[in-house]
């Protein structure tokens, strides 16, 4: 039998060829097996695996070596301090989608009955995230991928959020019900041709997750499009989208009448979140 020691130093050895952080990586996938911390390999480096055990994580050192993402390996990743299950049916929760979160929180009073919808919810990140924080409100996420939602239902019994509900619905497709006081989305927005889609890792998550028609503009143009038949009276519409692509967002928004349009960029200085409110905005001040 092997000890946690050795069986490090082979993986660092074996995850140097493909990755910037060979000994963290190693970690991570060792203490996801045994079910451990990471302070446990520090302070137990001789513990023996078991036969079966260095089996299990030496098929996990070759699929990382082909470079499937950690979060696969694993089936976890953190988002907004949740921990949330995660499978290939949905994109892996981002660092910078958390900018989404914090643009809505900022738009949505802390105790009152707000409700929100999230289209094309995957792992239910966001609106796990939103739920949380905004315990009296109520959540709608939506997908149309049974797999995903199943998914997103799975997280938000684990995490004990009772105020979200789940939707299967193409888009807007099987909405009803009251109006929203926000929606918000992290579309498909890379074009076809989009260089980051040749990225081995980004290979493992579901395309059609990835990418849209029309330059990567085709899903936004249709959440913008129709949200506002979903919002309340000066209802907000949070969308995501591809740091290149905030000026034609923008002009999306101002085409369909929205007001108080801003684009907010991320910790690294790109456009990532666009903001609209749409309805009458009788004698109202939004500078922001």
């Amino acid at each position: 039998m092997v000890s946690i020691r050795h069986a490090l130093t082979q993986a660092v050895s074996q995850l140097s060829v493909i990755s910037s952080s060979p000994h963290l990586e190693a970690e991570i996938l060792l203490t996801s097996l045994l079910r451990v911390s990471r302070s446990h390999l520090y302070a137990w480096p001789e513990q023996r695996l078991t036969a079966s055990q260095y089996a299990h994580y030496q098929q996990l050192l070759t699929r990382r070596a082909q470079k499937e993402p950690i979060a696969y390996l694993t089936g976890h990743k953190e988002f907004w301090s949740l921990d949330l299950q995660v499978t290939s049916a949905t994109l892996i929760p981002r660092p910078e989608t958390e900018l989404l979160v914090e643009l809505a929180l900022t738009l949505l009073p802390r105790d009152s009955q707000v409700t929100v919808i999230d289209l094309g919810t995957g792992s239910g990140a966001i609106a796990l995230a939103i739920a949380k924080e905004r315990p009296c409100g109520r959540v709608l996420a939506t997908d149309n991928s049974s797999a995903a939602l199943n998914l997103a239902q799975g997280n938000a019994h684990q995490l004990g959020l009772t105020n979200v509900e789940f939707l299967l619905s193409d888009w807007f497709s099987a909405l009803a019900g009251p109006p929203a006081t926000m929606i918000v989305s992290n579309p498909p927005y890379l074009a076809s041709d989009d260089p980051h889609l040749t990225q081995e890792e980004i290979k493992y998550e579901p395309r059609s997750a990835l990418v849209a028609a029309a330059h990567g503009l085709a899903d936004l143009q249709q959440l913008i499009a129709h949200a506002k038949n979903y919002l309340v009276d000066n209802g907000w519409l949070l969308l995501e989208h591809g740091y290149q692509q905030g000026a034609s967002v923008r002009n999306l928004f101002k085409q369909h009448d929205y007001q108080a349009v801003a684009t907010v960029a991320d910790l690294a200085g790109l456009e990532r979140v666009t903001k609209g409110q749409y309805g009458s905005l009788k004698g109202q001040c939004h500078c922001r």
